[in-house]
């Protein structure tokens, strides 16, 4: 049939505007990630652990939303698809709607205790800072994503106690160094889109050669760094954690080759990362488990 399509082939599934701008997985994986450090830290189970993992979902969902607010003009370049640029959902209620997820957000941490809530505002002000200001700013902004992701150990390291957190310290670190890596590489992709909207990112500031280097760089450091757990964890996190590695090294030297922006995005460096941060938290989850007396 001439112009028609193929009866047998489903059609993509598109989340509802309100759903969809949340990105709901990485709102949920992030919201485990609450949780699982207050454990790690040694937190006694209850009902504390539900209250860190909403808390942690709303914020991201809530800084999801906020960043496409501001990057509406860029997304309709660099990502049409998504609920703004697509007209799922209209900028000025994608604006009320992340008021309200930061607000219910931060309200979500009040049970855990008076440190996580001052966390749990700090991050909020800075999600919203991020993207109204700062991921135009070269760095600046890939940094403030990395301690903002690193930052869900600390906060659930917190509500087990400030005597425990040091635990979760070496977490913090590796998180912090991978994303920068991925962080530095998704500018990358991005650099047409952001370079056309006005943004002074680091690709478009000093070129996609000098940023797939540092994001190599970051990368080596978050493997160095992965190191650190050994003494407390053992040879089976080792095991657990070789793979992971694996995964971000093998990324960022994929995308060490490119020159162009198309180059990045087409040889998945920044998913490839992704998988191996990914796997690193499985590797976190079971080593603590194992390590349990």
């Amino acid at each position: 049939m001439v112009g028609g399509s193929n009866p047998s082939t489903p059609a993509p599934v598109v989340l509802p505007g309100y759903l969809s701008i949340l990105r709901p997985t990485n709102a949920v994986v992030s919201g485990l990630v609450g949780p699982l450090a207050y454990l790690i830290a040694g937190g006694e189970p209850g009902p504390v652990l539900a209250w860190l993992f909403l808390c942690v979902c709303l914020v991201t969902g809530a800084g999801n939303t906020a960043n496409d607010v501001f990057d509406a003009a860029i997304d309709r370049v660099n990502r049409p698809d998504r609920p703004i640029p697509s007209g799922r959902i209209s900028g000025t209620g994608a604006l009320r709607y992340a008021a309200i997820l930061s607000i219910a957000g931060c309200l979500a941490a009040t049970p855990a205790g008076a440190l996580p809530l001052l966390v749990a505002v700090a991050n909020t002000a800075l999600l919203w800072l991020y993207a109204a200001r700062l991921k135009q700013i070269a760095l600046a902004g890939h940094l403030a994503v990395a301690y903002l992701s690193g930052s869900v150990f600390l906060f659930g390291g917190i509500a087990a106690g400030t005597d425990r957190v040091v635990v979760v310290l070496p977490l913090v670190l590796i998180t912090f160094l991978g994303t920068v890596s991925r962080e530095l590489l998704k500018a990358a992709e991005d650099v047409e889109g952001d370079r056309e909207g006005g943004a002074r990112t680091f690709p478009v500031r000093f070129g996609i050669r000098a940023t797939v280097r540092l994001s190599l760089l970051f990368a080596l450091a978050g493997i160095a760094a992965s190191l650190l757990p050994y003494p407390s964890w053992g040879l089976p996190y080792l095991v657990l954690i070789a793979p992971a590695d694996l995964l971000i090294l093998g990324g960022a030297l994929r995308a060490a080759r490119c020159l162009t922006g198309g180059c990045v995005r087409d040889c998945r460096a920044a998913a490839l990362l992704k998988a191996g941060m990914f796997v690193a938290l499985l590797a976190f989850a079971v080593s603590a488990l194992l390590a349990q007396p």
